[in-house]
């Protein structure tokens, strides 16, 4: 997270806006001066931190919410908070216990980032979202064919993960068992070590190039093979990422506009702006926070992410994060 200064700020401005922004977290209403100057620890009168507070406005820190006589802060004045005034206390190490008996390393992979997800949206209330690991495509090992009729053919393809994708594809005409051999023969010459997008790409240029010089045997092959690619390649993971808990941003006045809370459900539902965001993150040095408009996503104007990638063996794979309205902390 990279650290902002701001030398405009003496240590007394920055005490009050600190003690101004967790009291606000904490009881969600506006923060006038007298209860500033009763929490904040400062032998201040009320009249003083009323001007601190006015250069705090004037510096957009904070503002005043219609014509409440409080005021809470603004989005600059949370960037101030988590870059140089929050204290971020260690978890616990018991507590640290529970959570890793809860997100055992034996489950299923998809188990697990769902696990995770649900356990973020758990513990904060708010929405928690697991991208899946991005891998490099597997390249394909294997072809093979299995006769199951006169027109119905098993497909299987053996990646170099050890990974079977198998498809049951329909012919439009009979084909033998030793055609399907030769068809096998034809495309692992040319498909090894390609990836199902690249082998695609493979057999449709070789299709348009000699397509005049091929004889039946070929155009069968090429034929069964992009059925093949095509139908697994086109495939794509149930979810790029696993979102638990959108229902708890719906008990945040925050978010009381239900124009903009369907907005937020709908890119909950297409995934697109989540994962634009979470694939910023997945290079990250550790956590990283977009609050409001930093996201570049219109769509989490008022919102705030905080995110940090996971890895296994060194290896980031993904990012896990949760969302919760602009104006509330985890």
């Amino acid at each position: 997270m990279t650290i902002r200064q701001h030398p405009e700020l003496n240590e007394r401005a920055r005490h009050i806006l600190k003690v101004l922004v967790e009291s606000y977290i904490q009881d969600g209403q506006p923060v006038g001066s007298r209860n500033l100057a009763r929490s904040s620890g400062l032998d201040l009168s009320a009249a003083t931190i009323r001007n601190v507070m006015a250069d705090l406005e004037d510096m957009g820190y904070i503002r005043a919410p219609h014509t409440s006589a409080g005021r809470i802060p603004t989005s600059q004045g949370y960037r101030l908070f988590v870059d140089a005034l929050v204290n971020i206390k260690p978890l616990e190490q018991h507590a640290m216990h529970i959570l890793q008996g809860q997100l055992k390393a034996e489950r299923d992979p998809a188990a697990l980032i769902q696990s995770a997800s649900s356990l973020l949206s758990c513990i904060t209330q708010l929405t928690g979202v697991v991208s899946l690991p991005r891998r490099n495509p597997s390249s394909i090992r294997q072809i093979e064919f299995l006769s199951l009729s006169s027109r119905q053919v098993l497909a299987i393809l053996v990646m170099n993960r050890n990974e079977v994708q198998n498809r049951i594809i329909q012919l439009d005409a009979d084909v033998s068992s030793s055609e399907l051999q030769q068809a096998a023969n034809f495309l692992n010459e040319r498909l090894i070590g390609k990836d199902l997008q690249q082998a695609r790409a493979a057999l449709l240029e070789e299709m348009r190039e000699h397509r005049v010089d091929m004889n039946r045997m070929m155009l069968s092959a090429i034929e069964l093979g992009e059925k093949t690619v095509a139908d697994l390649g086109d495939q794509k993971q149930d979810e790029d990422c696993v979102i638990a808990g959108e229902t708890n941003l719906m008990g945040y006045d925050d978010l009381s506009d239900i124009t903009k809370l369907r907005e937020l459900f709908a890119a909950f539902t297409r995934k697109r702006d989540i994962l634009g965001l979470l694939d910023k993150c997945l290079q990250a040095d550790g956590v990283k926070i977009f609050i409001g408009r930093e996201s570049g996503q219109a769509v989490f104007d008022e919102c705030s992410l905080v995110t940090a990638p996971y890895e296994v063996d060194g290896e980031q794979l993904g990012v896990l994060g949760v969302i919760w309205p602009e104006t509330h902390s985890v």
